[in-house]
């Protein structure tokens, strides 16, 4: 009830179709027509929940074996050698991590992998520890703060928030979790390389986005979260920065991608979610999906989570 079709001005609006799926477009050298054509369809047909089949209330579609990365013993390094092969090797060259991420829907897969692949790579290590701290407005209201310790800040972790303690070595890929300066092309979802690990400074190159190529410095900055679980407002002075091996899904949305590897430890659980992991990608050829869920129905079958709702009166 709350999608702008049950609205009573939805009689006055009028529906536009996009008929070209314009990120593919630009990998049709590596494609036929209608391979383009047959990937972008299936994309389309799970964007809107028309494929698969319903076990238990819950919506399953089919995964192709070609798409599919064969679990052997460590899922998480069964997907890094997928999707960075000879990681190395190639470690000292920034373009090989420009058009390559994996996606995950947790920010604890996510992490998971981040710090498996930075464990694997050379050169020292270098941590970056926040100062949190409550907010005024917050010191003084029904909050009882005499149990928000500096401790318990440092553990909370959510959405668009960098963590407490950021770890970096340079040659690494991180993306920005704030708009910083959108004129100079440092915007939430921007990829950069890191050059340079000061004390209060990180110098980066540029790798996505209008302004590939540009050398910027970023700085600490403090950040509020607006997460409505968290019952009080608190700061973090952190760099505004993560790994960008692996990324959530939804951090994904806006990057173009030619490789990308879908690690589902476990299932999609929000609306289009992999509708969105699908189609980061420019064409098939570039997508590998890996499943390891324990609760499986089938090895080769992923739960999608599609509102049907959404579509009517469209």
């Amino acid at each position: 009830m709350a999608s702008i079709n049950s609205s009573i001005i939805w009689k006055y609006c009028e529906v536009l179709r996009l008929t070209t799926n314009m990120r593919l477009a630009t990998g049709s050298e590596q494609s036929t027509a209608q391979e383009l054509r047959s990937f972008s369809d299936w994309i389309l047909q799970i964007s809107e929940g028309r494929c698969g089949a319903v076990v238990n209330d819950k919506l399953f579609v089919d995964i192709p074996p070609d798409l599919i990365i064969p679990v052997l013993e460590n899922p998480v390094e069964d997907i890094v050698n997928t999707i960075y092969p000879n990681l190395v090797q190639n470690f000292c060259d920034p373009s090989f991590f420009q058009d390559r991420a994996i996606l995950a829907p947790t920010v604890e897969n996510v992490e998971e992998i981040n710090n498996y692949i930075v464990d694997l790579l050379p050169d020292e290590e270098k941590s970056y520890l926040s100062a949190d701290s409550i907010c005024g407005s917050d010191a003084y209201s029904d909050v009882d703060v005499d149990w928000i310790t500096v401790e318990f800040l440092n553990q909370i972790r959510c959405s668009g928030l960098p963590n407490h303690l950021l770890k970096l070595k340079i040659g690494v890929p991180i993306i920005l979790l704030r708009n910083i300066d959108p004129a100079g092309g440092l915007c939430n979802g921007t990829r950069l390389v890191v050059q340079d690990l000061g004390t209060n400074v990180i110098g980066a190159d540029i790798v996505s986005g209008s302004n590939v190529g540009d050398k910027v410095f970023i700085t600490r900055m403090n950040m509020i979260p607006s997460d409505t679980v968290i019952p009080f407002k608190f700061q973090r002075r952190q760099f505004s920065v993560s790994l960008s091996f692996a990324m959530t899904i939804n951090k994904s949305q806006g990057q173009t991608l030619s490789t990308v590897g879908l690690f589902l430890r476990r299932p999609v659980f929000s609306h289009g979610q992999l509708y969105v992991a699908l189609s980061r990608v420019r064409n098939r050829n570039g997508l590998k999906i890996l499943l390891c869920d324990e609760g499986l129905v089938d090895a080769a079958k992923t739960e999608n989570v599609v509102f049907k709702e959404v579509f009517d009166k469209i």
